[in-house]
């Protein structure tokens, strides 16, 4: 098996579920050694209370022909990723690529209520788990990977910037957190430009995760049993999807193409010709901004 990244070493801060998952694994794939972070493990679960843990997540990487490494961090302890970094350093002498994927806070948004109705604490604490933990391990992992050029950071968002430029995300909240993720990995990458070094902003589509087929009460196996009770889940993508890009980021020598840039599963499936694990290339963007919210039927011909 080709392992186009065997010998670089990947933080995925957040690789418990969902989208961190999906792109551990496919780094793992690819031959990279991970470090596999979040807060819940077999033996303590975090505010999301759910099921999955870093364990297995680190489990799955090494089965997909990689190594992977579980530990326990809560990134809005600055003290526990300095820790983190320290072990990475110490252990392999570098880090390659820095995925900052931390969220954990779906169980804190209160869909289409306005700033004055929403509760100001769930609010609070959605903006410290998307932004305040991202920033807090770019602060401490970035000295280590910037001492060798080629370095890439890719902080995962929920959007592309044209869309959330033209398109309110039905919560203040959510849309400051999501928006402010894509500003942030511009400025990342106008930092790290001089270090040779690469900063992006990603964004799956509708994403399959875990939580999301347990909301429709499917498998990953029988997910389109879902578009009954939601038509447009027609467009929705697995998190292999999305970490199929990251994985052609990292192995692409030419990244620094589109440093700064917001960029997408979709779109980047059509520049390097992957596609998610049923063979489909899914552009869930545009299938948004021309199918869903021009409020026409669900029909994904043409999008996937």
């Amino acid at each position: 098996m080709k392992q186009p990244l065997n010998g670089k070493v990947a933080l995925v801060a957040g690789a418990t579920r969902a989208a961190g998952r999906g792109i551990a694994i496919e780094l793992g794939a690819a031959g990279a050694t991970l470090y596999c972070t979040g807060r819940t493990t077999r033996s303590q679960a975090s505010e999301m209370n759910r099921p999955e843990t870093i364990e297995e997540t680190a489990e799955l990487v090494r089965q997909a022909g990689g190594e992977g490494i579980a530990v326990q961090v809560d990134h809005l302890v600055p003290q526990q990723v300095q820790a983190l970094v320290a072990r990475i350093e110490r252990e392999q002498g570098r880090l390659d690529i820095l995925v900052n994927d931390v969220w954990g806070a779906d169980f804190l948004i209160e869909w289409n209520v306005p700033l004055w109705e929403h509760s100001l604490e769930k609010g609070i604490r959605m903006l410290r788990l998307a932004i305040d933990t991202h920033i807090v391990t770019s602060h401490f992992a970035l000295p280590l990977l910037i001492k060798r050029p080629g370095g890439l950071v890719i902080e995962m968002t929920d959007g592309t910037a044209e869309y959330n430029q033209a398109t309110y995300r039905n919560s203040l909240f959510y849309d400051l957190a999501k928006t402010s993720v894509i500003r942030m990995a511009w400025a990342q990458a106008h930092e790290l430009k001089p270090h040779l070094c690469t900063a992006v902003a990603l964004t799956p589509g509708w994403l399959r995760s875990e939580l999301m087929l347990d909301v429709y009460g499917v498998t990953e196996a029988d997910w389109r049993d879902a578009c009954v009770k939601q038509p447009h889940f027609v467009i929705s993508e697995s998190p292999r999807f999305v970490g199929r890009a990251v994985a052609h980021l990292a192995g692409d020598p030419d990244v620094a193409r589109w440093s700064g840039r917001s960029l997408s599963s979709g779109h980047l499936a059509k520049i390097y010709g992957f596609t998610d694990v049923d063979g489909s290339q899914p552009d869930c963007w545009r299938y948004f901004a021309e199918v869903h919210d021009a409020g026409k039927p669900a029909d994904a011909t043409g999008y996937r």
